[in-house]
């Protein structure tokens, strides 16, 4: 049984404007000014997990180029281009039903590529042990992040008894909480955030696909004889967008009955938001974080300033703000104000 990573990448990041755009959204991006682009990052955590060849890509047809530049390792004809997007479950089932016509026995892991992972070597132990468990059973494994507080930001895992080796039986996935709903989440101790990060292998999930999605299941079937010929691209844009458009938790996680979760702690963020970067990026005593060597800052406090491409940016007096430029994009916002932010970008 051969090991695949699919990785999704065709969001458009609307929540870092500006810094992310439609046109070049947040995981082409270097974000935590490393150096390279989060879908960098993403593909080089897997390295080990399998060959490069056995990596996959999804995205809309308008970043193909943009991952052929930055991942040129991976085979082109690995890179799944959306004619349209249709969040997640048409997404994963395009890729699950591409390997399974060349890789009828595949053990995959699916992941986002715009999520940030600190300790690398810790993620690939928990990954090998998720695909030592589907690959020999029907099981589908998640990855449960340990809650360190309770964030309202994401959707939950409520876990049962332990199956294997610290693997549990999952009862329930909940959707965002309020606070104090995340509060108790955080106090029971058997709730973790659902990071999106899936694992199982490929007969399992299409299975599981045509039983609790069968609109979106008849889709790829229809689809699928053409897949790996010069009539796939026609295809493609034909029938993908009559999928059902929906998540892959709704469509299947939340009804399918062999699922697990695997609680894990490697340092995991899904950097959905300025705030999430703030606090991850290294901070100054008065709890700046910045990207760019090009700044200035006096009497600032708990800011986040990403300015890379700026000659120069001194800052005077600020509490709790975002700075950020891109291609002549400026936003300078509370901190508190950024669920706001898709709004001010569309002003």
């Amino acid at each position: 049984m051969q090991n695949h990573v699919v990785i999704m990448a065709g969001g458009i990041g609307s929540r870092f404007w500006p810094m992310s755009v439609p046109e070049y959204p947040k995981q082409f991006i270097d974000v935590m000014g490393v150096g390279k682009s989060l879908i960098q990052l993403t593909a080089e955590r897997f390295e080990g997990v399998c060959p490069k060849e056995n990596f996959w890509v999804v995205t809309s047809e308008k970043y193909v180029g943009i991952v052929k530049e930055q991942l040129p390792e991976i085979p082109t004809q690995h890179i799944l281009a959306e004619p349209e997007a249709r969040n997640t479950a048409p997404c994963i089932a395009y890729a699950c039903w591409k390997i399974k016509k060349q890789y009828p026995e595949a053990n995959i892991v699916v992941t986002p590529s715009d999520a940030l992972v600190l300790d690398k070597e810790e993620f690939k132990r928990c990954i090998s042990q998720a695909l030592e468990f589907t690959a020999n059973s029907e099981a589908i494994v998640t990855l449960g992040m340990k809650p360190t507080r309770p964030e309202t930001g994401y959707g939950y895992i409520a876990a049962t008894e332990e199956e294997q080796n610290g693997i549990y039986k999952v009862e329930a996935f909940k959707e965002k909480p309020n606070l104090e709903t995340a509060q108790k989440y955080v106090a029971q101790g058997n709730y973790f955030w659902n990071a999106g990060i899936f694992v199982w292998n490929v007969q399992t999930i299409t299975h599981a696909i045509e039983k609790y999605a069968p609109q979106i299941a008849g889709v790829m079937e229809k689809m699928a004889p053409d897949f790996y010929t010069e009539k796939e691209t026609e295809t493609l844009k034909a029938d993908f967008p009559t999928c059902e458009k929906v998540s892959i938790d709704y469509a299947v996680m939340e009804k399918a009955e062999d699922i697990h979760v695997l609680p894990a702690e490697f340092g995991w963020s899904d950097l959905g938001s300025w705030g999430s970067l703030h606090s991850l990026l290294p901070q100054d005593e008065n709890g700046n974080a910045k990207v760019g060597d090009n700044v200035k800052l006096f009497d600032c406090r708990n800011c986040v300033v990403h300015v890379a491409d700026e000659k120069k940016v001194v800052l005077e007096g600020l509490d709790g703000f975002i700075v950020a430029e891109k291609d002549g994009r400026l936003l300078v916002c509370r901190l508190t104000e950024e669920q706001r932010i898709k709004e001010f970008s569309q002003a």
